[in-house]
């Protein structure tokens, strides 16, 4: 970014390095300290390139218009993220470049930082400063993350430089995703270095409780560095991943001044004045010894990015409600499920509807994201199906306004039992006689999603996909398993609350306080084969998501009996989750992308 004697003069000294562009002029007043920033909380689709520089585009129009300085797009916008092997393609690579500068041409009287994989010589994630109607520097992403469902040593290689940019008096430092969750540099070296913002575009990945850490993570490195952070994130579903947005700008001292709404998307205006950050570091003298013991401030590219335009208190800042655990919940479901559909080219979905919670679950959620014309709820009973469940199937759809479609299976059943009876003969009935039901089901289900092009979504919850508890090519059937991350427990605390939130019974209360039944054989119960479901959801997330021992899981009290085949049934089972559909990511280990292990696999806890 800069050339000559005296740049590479300063390179040796270590000093900051300064990009001087035209119309630089020193400037003075306590004004040239205040900047508008606008956080643009993007919900992009991986691979649509032109769609989503168009995106991108709008927005940047819109904080344009609203007098904003710089504008800030999530990590890789251009692409969506994570983009995955596309990134090893050339042509993908060249055409996100080209969209890259169809953006910077309309970068005039505006900056805009913008996420998308620079190739240049190797692959880097990486933030393009487009300004002036062009890219004038990018800053190359240093730690990349390669743990849960990160890959990204796969893809992309680091590098160390720093950058600053200077708006007015203020400098802002561009950092990308994991940067700012590492405790020492790139921030510290930017803060040394002498920003007063630190501004991290991310695709950051929800799972339950990440906004929370988000916001004490930042709180601390605004705090520990005495800037301000201006954090844009990503919105949107990915195939499992949610993308929840709640972006924010903390001051100096760790305090939140702006927070977007998460699960949607917006542009988060607010005006910042770092004179207070000014004030602070004349009085601090920690740094400086900091510096004098590096024999000077970190090096540093400058950029110079012109006059800003705000004043402070032009705008008053949004700052959304954080969210419940349960709305959380609820609302990553409906994003994921509403994106899965509409980014995959499809426009209704059909559920096999037992009324059981499950089912009705899993259905009230698809009308949420999709309206309830886009959702056809079929009911398949046969002999073990009570009248109550029947009587809820229906009562559901009508509480919900779908169509709704009853195929008796007894017929398809007894077809079965005659084709088996000479290969099941001096047998006794048993497990596969009752997933013959289940895959009948699941065979109907398929076959009209086939017929019409409708999504058939799986009803199954992580209890049951845990311990083997769903019937391969039965009721696992489907292209988007939605509540696959739902403990059971869960799920009844997820209708409650929607119940809650429409103020009248979406789902009916005799589904809620029904005991659990596959209706498989006569009066059968899920407790007939399963540990009560707030035994198994403890034990559960101790082994899945914590990896904790069977000895430890057992010392917190549990029956050693009932964590043994609690543990034993979830081995066996990793054969039939490796043929699951996606379904949304909620908890720290989710089944796919998070929990890889062997399906052979001799080694017991």
């Amino acid at each position: 970014m800069c050339s000559g004697q005296n740049a590479g003069a300063a390179r040796e000294s270590g000093a900051t390095v300064r990009v001087q562009q035209e119309g630089f002029r020193p400037r003075v007043g306590i004004l040239g300290n205040a900047m508008r920033l606008g956080l643009a909380q993007l919900n992009s689709t991986v691979g649509d390139l032109e769609g989503n520089r168009r995106r991108i585009v709008t927005m940047l129009q819109d904080a344009r218009g609203q007098g904003v300085d710089l504008v800030l797009f999530p990590e890789l916008a251009i692409t969506g993220y994570p983009p995955e092997d596309l990134l090893l393609r050339p042509a993908f690579v060249h055409q996100a470049r080209r969209e890259l500068d169809a953006i910077a041409e309309e970068c005039v009287e505006i900056t805009a930082l913008v996420g998308f994989p620079e190739l240049d010589r190797d692959l880097f994630n990486a933030c393009a400063v487009c300004t002036g109607g062009k890219t004038t520097a990018v800053y190359r992403k240093r730690y990349l993350p390669n743990y849960g469902v990160f890959d990204e040593h796969r893809y992309f290689q680091s590098r160390h430089e720093l950058l600053l940019l200077q708006l007015g008096d203020s400098l802002v430092g561009p950092t990308v995703c994991e940067d700012i969750w590492q405790p020492g540099p790139p921030a510290t070296d930017l803060a040394l270095a002498g920003a007063h913002v630190i501004a991290n575009i991310s695709a950051s990945p929800f799972q339950l409780g990440k906004g929370a850490e988000r916001e004490r993570m930042l709180a601390t490195r605004a705090r520990d560095n005495a800037c301000w952070v201006a954090f844009v994130n990503a919105v949107g579903g990915q195939d499992e991943l949610i993308f929840d947005g709640h972006s924010l700008v903390l001051d100096e001292e760790g305090e939140i001044v702006a927070r977007a709404p998460a699960f949607e998307e917006a542009l988060l205006v607010v005006d910042i004045d770092t004179a207070s950050t000014v004030s602070q570091r004349l009085r601090e003298t920690r740094r400086r010894g900091l510096v004098r013991e590096r024999g000077g401030p970190p090096e540093a590219t400058v950029v110079d990015l012109g006059t800003a335009h705000a004043t402070p208190d032009d705008v008053d800042p949004l700052l959304a409600p954080a969210l419940s655990e349960l709305e959380e919940m609820r609302r990553a479901l409906v994003l994921g499920l509403r994106d899965y559909v509409r980014k995959n080219g499809f426009s209704d979905t059909v559920v096999g509807i037992s009324g059981g919670i499950d089912s009705a679950r899993t259905a009230a959620l698809a009308v949420e994201a999709l309206g309830s014309e886009h959702v056809v709820l079929v009911s398949m009973p046969s002999r073990y199906s009570s009248t109550d469940t029947q009587h809820d199937a229906r009562l559901i759809s009508e509480t919900l306004e779908t169509r709704f479609l009853e195929l008796p299976i007894e017929h398809a059943v007894e077809s079965f039992a005659q084709l088996l009876e000479d290969p099941f003969r001096d047998t006794e009935a048993g497990v596969a006689e009752e997933n013959i039901q289940a895959r009948i089901r699941g065979t109907l289900l398929m076959a009209l999603s086939n017929k019409f092009g409708w999504l058939l979504l799986a009803t199954g919850n992580k209890s049951e996909y845990s311990v083997g508890y769903a019937t391969l090519y039965g009721d696992m059937a489907g292209g988007f398993a939605l509540i696959k991350d739902v403990y059971k427990t869960d799920v009844f605390r997820l209708a409650r609350h929607l119940n809650e939130q429409a103020g009248r019974e979406l789902i009916p209360v005799s589904t809620i306080e029904r005991a659990p039944s596959a209706e498989l054989r006569p009066e059968q119960r899920d407790e007939d084969s399963l540990p009560p479901y707030e035994d198994l959801d403890a034990i559960l997330e101790s082994y899945v998501e914590l990896d904790r021992s069977r000895d430890e899981i057992v010392a917190d009290g549990f029956n050693d009996e009932v964590v043994d085949r609690a543990i034993r049934l979830t081995d066996r089972a990793e054969y039939t989750r490796r043929q699951a559909p996606p379904g949304v990511k909620l908890r720290s280990k989710a089944f796919g992308r998070d929990r890889r292990l062997p399906i052979t696999n001799a080694w017991r806890p």
